[in-house]
């Protein structure tokens, strides 16, 4: 039985004590004899493992007589949806931290943790779960790199303005404030409610924004240039 389906004398072994699956008959020398009919009952266990159902959870439905498989597949989807959602976010904010440190050479531990928990802890205070997932889903994560990118490349080219003195109202100012207003809103998918979500945590946590250069002088220079757009 353990050759033909693949699980491990042990496993057998454990399910029968847990009283998942039991053997139909027994030798005279204690030997377990599976019959045809276990054999299908077995499938059908490993078939719900392989779908991730738990021991415990298919125990419950090979017992329940009266148990209806589309329900339980459709919880099971819906719980499925839920933990890839969950895995989606998680990947846009490691990709973020990726982002902060790849930008800086040398990051302490505790700079690394303070980092996290400035992304991970703060940020649900300002974006909900729903504006998360959607700002995930229309961009996608190359997309948004590249916008990423672009940003930033705007953003130092501004600095090289600002730091020289040139007014924001210079027409080369402007315009490359125009270009960064674009990025910025492309980022933030021309939604008003999450702009304003994104302008409170950058405000309330200055230390994100400086990883890009970006920091209250040069954002104040950059709203007078959009201002004179």
């Amino acid at each position: 039985m353990a050759k033909q389906t693949g699980l491990t004398v042990r496993m057998l072994r454990h399910y029968d004590k847990i009283g998942l699956f039991s053997p139909s008959q027994y030798s005279d020398t204690g030997h377990r004899l599976y019959t045809e009919s276990d054999i299908v009952k077995l499938q059908q266990i490993i078939s719900l493992k392989q779908l991730g159902f738990t021991l415990e959870e298919i125990k419950e439905i090979m017992e329940n007589r009266n148990f209806n498989p589309i329900e339980l597949i459709k919880v099971h989807l819906d719980e499925v949806k839920k933990r890839i959602r969950l895995q989606e976010l998680l990947c846009t904010r490691l990709e973020k931290i990726y982002e902060l440190l790849n930008s800086q050479q040398e990051v302490t531990p505790e700079q690394f943790l303070n980092l996290i928990e400035v992304i991970i802890m703060n940020k649900d205070k300002y974006f909900t779960p729903e504006q998360q997932e959607k700002m995930f889903k229309q961009l996608g994560l190359e997309k948004r790199k590249q916008y990423v990118s672009e940003w930033s490349e705007i953003t130092a080219k501004i600095r090289v303005e600002y730091e020289k003195g040139t007014p924001p109202e210079n027409l080369a100012v402007t315009q490359l404030a125009k270009q960064w207003n674009e990025f910025l809103n492309k980022l933030t998918l021309d939604d008003p409610e999450i702009t304003k979500a994104a302008e409170r945590y950058y405000k309330e946590n200055p230390e994100i924004g400086e990883k890009f250069g970006l920091d209250k002088q040069l954002s104040d220079y950059i709203k007078k240039a959009v201002s004179h757009i």
